[in-house]
């Protein structure tokens, strides 16, 4: 084979570490950040602050001006790990009893604050912790002390048995020649103590249990048992003329039933519930100014940062270089442009969004257009990956709250007229109606679809019933109140 010399030409692109580092930093969100920028102090001392900077550590709410809780939106949603648990949440929902704390010991009396006792923080101590120490109280034998401390562990986060005593009793040694009764007795013992209905091994049960420590002069207190332990999916479903046949009431006394039973609390453990509340700084803020909509950076959010003149002033007198002190100043450097750089791509986004989107900044969420990356990324002549790490994590404080950048992009419906309406506006449009529907005779998908055809808009039925789901709004049947 005879050799040859051949001149070829290619294109290749490298990521320097620089532009790595940039890249990275872009896509940080504000706590992250911070974070990054303290690990960098640490390592390179050619890098400082500035003195008196009050930085963003996520952890205080000293600056609560400029701070927000995070909304999930979809903040507040639990996911069930098990199926009866799922059941149990369709029903809370499904009966609008919403999430109720119920205080388990009352209020603090005279006294208490003479002595100066102080009412415990049950968000702090735990559910299983608060039965653990009434346990320790109660004069039991170490036998059944021990059966219920097993019941306890066995609880989830609304208070619920999820296990079956069959299950449980599986737990135990053969030596110990554990009884059913003894495991039932046990259970009893649990469901006495506080908060009432603890315990309980379905929804029915916990209301029942509640039911029963209610003054025995309690009107159809009797009727209220027999519906939470026989026909409670009923009352869920809605299903109001059978309930009121099956237990001969009148309309006045079955909404007087009903009221008594949605006063109830369906998680009696939620008052114990360790809640770890997250936070999040604005990066921008949106402020209209002489009839325009201006964005500006949230100076908190900016780290202050500067090259050591002390040790920049020993390299500058070394002639042989420094050696790694010359590669930590050029770190440095390369942090302090790369930061300078991620917020000036933030604030020139961030702008073309709000002048995107100012409509909806003046008429609310009805007003917002469809917007996409490629939109923006034309707009700041930025490539579409570098506007999506942009509005990753990262949020704008308006007038109207607090939003993630990646809020205000939607696919487009089409309207009668062919223009297009953002999917957030039909979404918006479509809580209206519901929230002004009534009640004894609520929408449906179809009839919702039909309205939004009346306004230009160009709506299916499936699509109404997604974007529907996506509000957490049950359909029309379980909607339905008298």
């Amino acid at each position: 084979m005879k050799q040859s010399l051949q001149l070829k030409l290619h294109q290749q692109l490298t990521l320097t570490p620089q532009l790595q580092q940039s890249i990275r930093l872009l896509q940080l969100s504000t706590l992250e950040l911070s974070q990054e920028i303290s690990q960098m102090l640490q390592d390179n001392p050619l890098l400082e602050r500035l003195d008196g900077e009050d930085r963003f550590d996520g952890g205080s709410g000293e600056s609560s001006g400029d701070m927000a809780g995070e909304r999930s939106g979809e903040a507040g949603t639990n996911t069930p790990a098990e199926e009866p648990r799922q059941d149990r949440d369709d029903i809370y929902e499904e009966m609008a009893w919403g999430d109720r704390a119920v205080s388990s010991s009352g209020g603090s009396n005279d006294d208490d604050e003479e002595h100066g006792f102080q009412q415990a923080d049950t968000s702090q101590t735990g559910l299983h912790q608060h039965l653990a120490d009434q346990l320790a109280l109660t004069p039991l034998s170490q036998r059944d002390r021990q059966l219920i401390a097993l019941l306890i562990e066995a609880l989830d986060d609304d208070g619920y048995l999820s296990a079956s005593l069959e299950e449980l009793q599986t737990l135990f040694p053969d030596e110990m020649e554990l009884d059913p009764i003894e495991l039932s007795t046990a259970l009893k013992l649990l469901q006495s103590l506080d908060p009432t209905g603890v315990g309980a091994r379905d929804l029915g049960e916990c209301l029942w249990l509640q039911l029963k420590l209610l003054s025995p002069s309690t009107p159809n207190l009797e009727k209220a048992k027999l519906l939470v332990r026989e026909h409670i999916h009923l009352l869920a479903e809605r299903e109001y003329g059978k309930l009121k046949r099956l237990l001969d009431l009148s309309d006045a006394e079955f909404t007087c039933l009903r009221q008594l039973i949605t006063s109830l609390n369906p998680r009696p453990g939620s008052a114990y519930a360790q809640t770890d509340t997250r936070y999040v700084a604005p990066d921008v803020f949106v402020k209209k100014v002489k009839g325009m909509w201006m964005v500006s950076l949230n100076a908190e959010a900016v780290p202050k940062l500067r090259i050591n003149e002390m040790y920049a002033g020993i390299l500058r007198g070394n002639k042989d270089g420094g050696g790694s002190l010359s590669a930590q100043l050029q770190e440095a450097r390369w942090l302090i442009k790369n930061v300078q750089q991620r917020f000036e791509t933030i604030l020139k986004v961030s702008q073309a969004i709000v002048d995107r989107q100012r409509m909806f900044f003046e008429h609310g969420e009805v007003a917002m257009r469809p917007l996409t990356l490629k939109e923006i990324a034309d707009t700041v002549e930025l490539h579409e990956s570098t506007i999506s790490r942009v509005t990753t994590q990262k949020y704008m404080m308006t007038p109207r709250g607090l939003y993630e950048f990646k809020y205000f992009f939607g696919s487009s419906l089409a309207t009668d007229e062919g223009g297009a309406t953002s999917s957030t506006a039909i979404r918006a449009l479509i809580k209206q109606f519901i929230e002004s529907e009534n009640r004894a005779k609520p929408l449906s998908d179809n009839t919702i679809a039909e309205l939004l055809g009346k306004q230009g808009f160009v709506v299916a039925r499936r699509t109404v019933a997604k974007y529907r789901e996506l509000l957490n709004i049950p359909p029309a049947n379980q909607r339905k109140s008298i």
